[in-house]
Formats: C-alpha cells, sequence, structure tokens
C-alpha cells in the first residue's frame, strides 16, 4: 500500500537521501518526486533513508515527496515473458515504446505482463489435494517452443478448494484457491518475487551434464555443466558478445536470459534487430520464442544497470522451478561492477582496490552462487548455467572483476587479442583457459562420446603445451633448428589450432559441431600424430609426411564432412593409415 513516508532532503546523481516520519524497509521500493520515479532504500541511519533511483534525477528538487510501497524490488513471474525485451527493473520496452514513443519518459509505468492477453489453462491439480509451494497448477503454451508450467508461490501451501476448468484466461483472474489453514488464498497466473532473494529449492545436484554448445574448444577442451558457471574476459574487439551470442543459439538449453548490462547502445540493437530473425536450430522456430532480453545500455542509469543482472538471474531461476535448463547471458559484469562503483562513489564510502566498493567480491559471488543444477519443489529437475562476460580495461585480467569473479567460477574461456587480431575465433587461449568441469561430465561423453575422451582431450592440450615452449625457441633460431620429433608437435600444434580449436560462426558446416563429430575429429588428429611419431622414429624425414596429401583433407574435414555423415571420419582414417603405409614401404 503506497503513503508518503518523507521527502527528499539531499541528491547526487542517482543517490536520493530523504528525511522520513514512517517507518521503512531496508531494500523498499519507493517513489520519488512528483513523476513518481521508482527507487530503492540501500540505507537507513537513523531519521535519513539513502535511496538509490532507476532513472534520471535532473530537475529533483529538495522537498520532493517520497511514498514507500511496502515491498521490495520485485518482479512478475507468469506467462508472457518469453520473447519480452525488458529494461533492468522490469519494465517492458515494447509496451513503453507503443505508449510513449521511442524515448522512455521519466516516471513511465507498464505493467511487466499483459493484463488483457488471454492464455489457455489447462489445470493439473483437483479439488481436495494437498499440495505445498512451487506446485504446478497446470500449464500455459507461452510459445511455440516453451511450455509455462503456472507455479504456486514457493511461500503458500495447503489444500485446493477450487480450480478453474480448462479455458482461456487472464493472468489477473483467479484460476485457483487454496485453504492454507488461515484462511483461503486467490491463486493467479502470477506471483511477484523479490529480484536480490534466491527462489528456493529441494535439493541441489552435483553438474554432471555438460552444456553442449556446438563449439569444439569449448565442448571438448573447456567444456561447462549445466548449472555451471564461467566467465569470458577480453579486451575490446576480442568477441566477448559474439561468443554469447553464439552460446544462446547453440546451446542446447531450453530458455535463454540474455542481459545487455551496461553495454553500447549499438551492441544491443544489433541483438535487439538480429535475435527476433534469428531461427532456433533446434526447433526451426524464431529464436525469440525462447529468449527474454533484459537491455540496459550504458547510456540508462547506473542504479538500474546494478539491478539488472538480479532481474535476470531471478527470471532464470523461476523457469529453472518448471524443470527446464536454463542458460543466462551477462554482458558485461565488469559495466555492473562500473555501476556499484559509481554508487558506492555518491555515499561515499571508502574505496577498495581501483576504487571499486569493497563488497564487489560480495555481489560477484551472490549472483554466481544462484546458479546451480537443482531439484525442484515438484521433483524436476532444472538448471541455471550463468556465464558473464568481463571486460578488463586494456585487456589486464590483474584488474579486481576478472580476479575476483575467477574466485567464484569453474570455467575460465579467456580471449585473447593477438588471437582475434589473427581472425582467429573463438578467441580463447587455450593455455590460459580452464575448466574444473572435466571429472563431473566425464561420465556423460563417456556414454555419449568416446570412452577415451578425457585421455584424448588431455593429449591434444599436452602437444598444444609443447608447441607454446618450442615457439619461443622458433623465435629465436627458427623452426629449422629443432630436431623432426620437435617439428611433429609443432606440425600437430597446428592441425590442432587450424583443423579444430577454429570454428567459423558464418560455414553453414562449421558453424555448429556435434558431440560426436567433435570427438570423431579429435581422434583423427591424434591418430595422425601417433602414426606420423612411429614413422620418424623409423627414419622418415618430417618434410614427406607435410607432403602427404591427406594433411589437407584433415584441414578441410571440419566444413567438409556433415555432422549427419561421421561415417566418412573412418573413411579420412583409413586414408592416413594408406599414405602412411607407403611412406615405410
Amino acid at each position: 500500500m503506497e503513503e508518503k513516508v518523507g521527502s527528499v532532503i539531499w541528491i547526487s546523481g542517482p543517490v536520493v537521501k530523504a528525511r522520513i516520519k514512517t517507518e521503512l524497509g531496508m531494500m523498499e521500493m519507493v517513489l520519488v518526486g512528483e513523476d513518481k520515479i521508482s527507487g530503492e532504500v540501500i540505507e537507513l541511519d537513523g531519521d535519513v533513508a539513502t535511496i538509490q533511483v532507476y532513472e534520471e534525477t535532473t530537475g529533483l528538487k529538495p522537498g520532493a515527496e517520497v511514498i514507500g510501497t511496502g515491498l521490495p524490488l520485485s518482479v512478475e513471474l507468469g506467462p508472457g515473458l518469453i520473447s519480452n525485451i525488458y529494461d533492468g527493473v522490469q519494465r517492458p520496452l515494447e509496451t513503453i515504446l507503443r505508449n510513449t514513443g521511442d524515448f522512455i519518459q521519466r516516471g513511465v509505468q507498464a505493467s511487466p505482463l499483459s493484463r488483457d492477453l488471454k492464455w489457455k489453462f489447462t489445470p493439473e491439480v483437483s479439488v481436495g489435494d494437498k499440495i505445498s509451494g512451487g506446485a504446478i497448477l497446470g500449464s500455459v503454451p507461452e510459445s511455440f517452443v516453451v511450455t509455462h508450467k503456472v507455479l504456486l508461490h514457493p511461500h503458500i501451501s495447503g489444500k485446493v478448494k477450487s480450480i478453474v476448468p480448462e479455458g482461456e484466461y487472464t493472468i489477473d483472474d483467479t484460476i485457483c484457491e487454496i485453504d492454507t489453514g488461515k484462511g483461503v488464498e486467490e491463486v493467479k497466473m502470477y506471483h511477484r518475487w523479490p529480484v536480490r532473494q534466491g527462489r528456493p529449492y529441494k535439493t541441489r545436484l552435483a553438474p554432471s551434464i555438460p552444456l553442449i554448445t556446438g563449439q569444439r574448444i569449448i565442448d571438448t577442451f573447456f567444456p561447462i555443466a549445466k548449472g555451471g558457471t564461467a566467465a569470458i574476459p577480453g579486451g575490446f574487439g576480442t568477441g566477448k558478445t559474439v561468443t554469447q551470442h553464439n552460446l544462446a543459439k547453440w546451446s542446447d538449453a531450453d530458455i535463454i536470459v540474455y542481459i545487455g548490462c551496461g553495454e553500447r547502445g549499438n551492441e544491443m540493437t544489433g541483438v535487439l534487430v538480429d535475435f527476433p530473425e534469428l531461427q532456433d536450430p533446434r526447433t526451426g522456430k524464431p529464436l525469440m520464442e525462447r529468449t527474454i532480453l533484459i537491455a540496459n545500455t550504458s547510456n540508462m542509469p547506473v542504479a538500474a544497470r546494478e539491478a539488472s543482472i538480479y532481474t535476470g538471474i531471478t527470471l532464470a531461476e523461476y523457469y529453472r522451478d518448471m524443470g527446464y535448463d536454463v542458460a543466462i547471458m551477462a554482458d558485461s559484469t565488469s559495466r555492473w561492477a562500473e555501476a556499484l562503483r559509481e554508487i558506492s562513489g555518491r555515499l561515499e564510502e571508502m574505496p577498495a582496490e581501483e576504487g571499486f566498493p569493497a563488497y564487489l567480491a560480495t555481489r560477484l559471488a551472490e549472483f554466481y552462487e544462484r546458479s546451480g543444477r537443482v531439484e525442484t519443489f515438484n521433483d524436476l529437475l532444472g538448471s541455471v548455467s550463468a556465464i558473464g562476460a568481463v571486460s578488463p580495461p586494456g585487456g589486464d585480467f590483474s584488474e579486481p572483476v576478472t580476479q575476483h569473479t575467477k574466485r567464484f567460477v569453474r570455467c575460465f574461456w579467456g580471449l585473447d587479442k593477438e588471437l582475434a587480431s589473427a581472425r582467429f575465433f573463438p578467441a580463447i587461449n587455450y593455455m590460459d583457459s580452464y575448466s574444473e568441469y572435466l571429472d563431473e561430465v566425464e561420465n556423460w561423453w563417456k556414454e555419449n562420446g568416446d570412452r577415451d575422451w578425457k585421455v584424448q582431450r588431455n593429449e591434444a592440450m599436452e602437444i598444444l603445451r609443447h608447441d607454446d615452449k618450442l615457439q619461443q625457441i622458433v623465435r629465436l633460431v627458427g623452426e629449422d633448428a629443432l630436431p623432426d620429433e620437435q617439428k611433429l608437435v609443432v606440425d600437430c600444434a597446428k592441425l590442432l589450432k587450424n583443423a579444430f580449436l577454429q570454428q567459423s560462426a558464418f560455414d553453414d558446416m562449421d558453424m555448429y559441431c556435434m558431440p560426436k563429430k567433435q570427438i570423431k575429429m579429435l581422434i583423427l588428429i591424434m591418430h595422425f600424430y601417433h602414426r606420423a611419431s612411429i614413422i620418424i622414429n623409423q627414419g622418415v624425414p618430417i618434410y614427406k609426411l607435410r607432403e602427404l596429401l591427406v594433411v589437407n583433407e584433415i584441414n578441410r574435414m571440419k566444413s567438409k564432412i556433415d555432422n549427419k555423415k561421421i561415417e566418412e571420419f573412418d573413411l579420412l582414417m583409413s586414408r592416413i593409415d594408406e599414405e602412411m603405409d607407403a611412406l615405410v614401404s
């Protein structure tokens, strides 16, 4: 219930202080001034409340009234989220565009979910059923791809007193009545949830199933598990946003939540224009049929930028509770950290390293810990995989945001400026990157790829590490000074880099690589290396191996052999053996 709680006494950018006359809660949402711009209480000191506001404060004066809402910053969770585009505090941008034009007017409010649209609701509970929080009341076809499961608020439980029959209803219609023992609770198709509070679940499970992305360097060398965490740090132009776009398009997540957090407007425009036109390769439908976009560009108020990643992770948790695998892309957490730094400066807090607030690491941990694979209250399995881009100034990975992020993620895909300049994409530096999910996903690869996946992967990594050391010698004295055994390591590393790690997002056959194709390619390259090692030990010079016709076939296999024609790798393997045998016969 809204009521006047005080008046403004001090203004500094997005931070406002107000003298309060009645009780006000920490993290409570308030409305400030004549335009009723929204804000959030972040500090209470006696009768003075500090408020961070989510809109421009130009023209706001001391004496302006502050109205309390009695609620924390919350989001509406119900049918209509999929395909929608929101700002950082869940205002629907397309609705605002229709109502007020291209520019968001200060104080404008719009319902996050349509009150007029009717949804076909099919009940899944009956009168007399005893249900608890998180139970599935029914289902709604939210898009061609996603079936929305209407969930009971986690804090409500009791006996079903009434349930509507199958039919079309708006989200404001009462679809169910629950006798809680303390009264009857009317339940609608949506409920609200505070964004800074993680949604509860029954059990957290080990992340043992890989999130298949179709990108070989990720799936085979540095995999992320469903429910896992990953960081993509890189300087300007190294491909952070494009990598996240590829993950959004090709990963086998059921739902994508993409947060443009403080990115440049033209980058976010590209997302808003491209995503509705992209075709989902799994369903053939538009990618937006399973995507939620949160657009909070760098020219929007910094306080809303700070809230945007909490809004995104809450939406992701909601679909996780329906039993879906959700991937959340935060682009980028550096801009979010900069918003924290600006607000902290306005509050005159003691700065830590590079001016960031001392609680930067805590806030990063709070975000990433909300990922995970869980068993929900309705006995379904769901997951939230958090992938955050980091934009270190000058590509310096020693800066605070990158370093603190490394503490809380288990997958690190470091992008390299030199690789990007050489047009080597994905520009993931295989020497700096790592994944701690190798052991967890090994069993999945044994069942769905190859029993020796981890052995092959580790052996290939050893060749790349050996090559990295040899390159220092090559730069000093040239490759001709190396013995043939070491020249073979350099040649095999080139094969791994060019034929396996490098992947074109514009090649129809190479843009996505199935796990079975990935392991076949890796086995083939390693087979070539083993056969070549034996032949060199028998005295065959390296130049004869380089002249083999099959080498060119190996380099071109990624764009010549289709995902559905895996048997062609066996033919290529036979050609390697034939040409190798001819050298020693």
